[in-house]
């Protein structure tokens, strides 16, 4: 994505004098790109609407396409697009050429990654996306470049320089292409009404599928750990070994009477001797943390964190005890 071959490159900006130390260097380079982005911002159009437009009509996938540098920042808009309900495939340039033109298909829409907008591979696999009846969006530097003529939609992202000192390397016209890519992404989940539950069925491993689940989806529902209010504390104690969670709870009637972890055992073995023939009643908490079943995972954790506590009870309308949650349960 750097800039054409017959321009006159300069080796230095003479507008920008020479950073001293690679602080400066860096602290340059960000406010550079910054700069960069704001000026994109501005230029965002109603080409971007139209654009937004021609994707989301269809019923297939988004096919990305680039070469080079292109294709790394390509593949990258490909997975934001499929991971936020936009289905899409990435296809090399020069695989394409060689038997890949077959993942195009009529019901698709082919979106290339140029910054000249005038490579040959590129070029080829507009023109057969052309003749196949689908539409084309083009992100490219050059609005004058075959890519943009041949194009339904061009997203202009041309940049001023690159960070590079020489001007040369692809740098801020990568984090501008990106960029766009980011604001198209985002702009597709709102027209499709994209929601978090949405986002679950896509991301359902890892940290961020468990925090966008359930309580219900990950709490303890079996072996637990019911005790009633009269129950003697030595009984309890033996109840809490077998399960092994470090806790009993009492339940009155069903419903939800307290709690009684190690910890309080503890206690009160040593403020009383004869607390193991006591009901456990006289050392459980009646106010014990819960949580609705329904909430989200995100909710749990960051109230078992905010009370520095490894279980939460969790609850059902009726404030019945329908599970456990733990929090090294990952």
């Amino acid at each position: 994505m750097s800039q054409t071959p017959r321009q006159q490159i300069p080796t230095t900006d003479p507008h920008v004098p020479a950073p001293e130390s690679p602080v400066e260097v860096a602290r340059q380079i960000l406010q550079h790109q910054a700069q960069s982005i704001e000026q994109l911002a501005e230029r965002v159009d109603e080409s971007f609407s139209a654009a937004i437009e021609l994707l989301h009509a269809i019923d297939g996938h988004v096919v990305v396409v680039g070469v080079g540098k292109s294709a790394l920042i390509g593949a990258k808009i490909s997975a934001t697009f499929a991971s936020t309900g936009t289905p899409s495939i990435f296809l090399h340039g020069s695989d394409a050429l060689h038997g890949d033109l077959g993942r195009l298909t009529d019901r698709d829409a082919l979106f290339a990654v140029s910054h000249q907008g005038r490579t040959a591979e590129i070029s080829q696999v507009a023109d057969f996306a052309k003749r196949l009846g689908i539409p084309i969006v083009a992100l490219t530097g050059d609005l004058r470049s075959p890519l943009a003529a041949t194009a339904d939609a061009v997203l202009d992202v041309s940049v001023s320089r690159e960070a590079c000192p020489h001007n040369l390397a692809p740098t801020t016209s990568s984090l501008v292409a990106l960029a766009m890519g980011d604001a198209i992404a985002v702009a597709l989940m709102r027209a499709a009404e994209f929601g978090p539950k949405d986002f679950l069925r896509l991301h359902p491993g890892g940290p961020l599928g468990r925090s966008l689940s359930s309580v219900c989806d990950h709490m303890r529902t079996t072996g637990l750990p019911f005790v009633s209010p009269d129950t003697l504390v030595r009984d309890c104690l033996f109840t809490m070994t077998r399960t092994r969670l470090g806790i009993v709870i009492g339940l009155n009637e069903g419903v939800l009477f307290g709690i009684a972890t190690d910890g309080d055992l503890r206690r009160g073995l040593q403020k009383h001797p004869d607390i193991l023939h006591q009901p456990i009643s006289a050392i459980m908490s009646t106010e014990p943390v819960s949580i609705a079943e329904t909430a989200p995972m995100a909710d749990a954790e960051a109230l078992m964190v905010e009370r520095k506590i490894k279980l939460l009870i969790v609850v059902d309308a009726n404030q019945r005890v329908s599970g456990v949650l733990e929090i090294y349960d990952r």
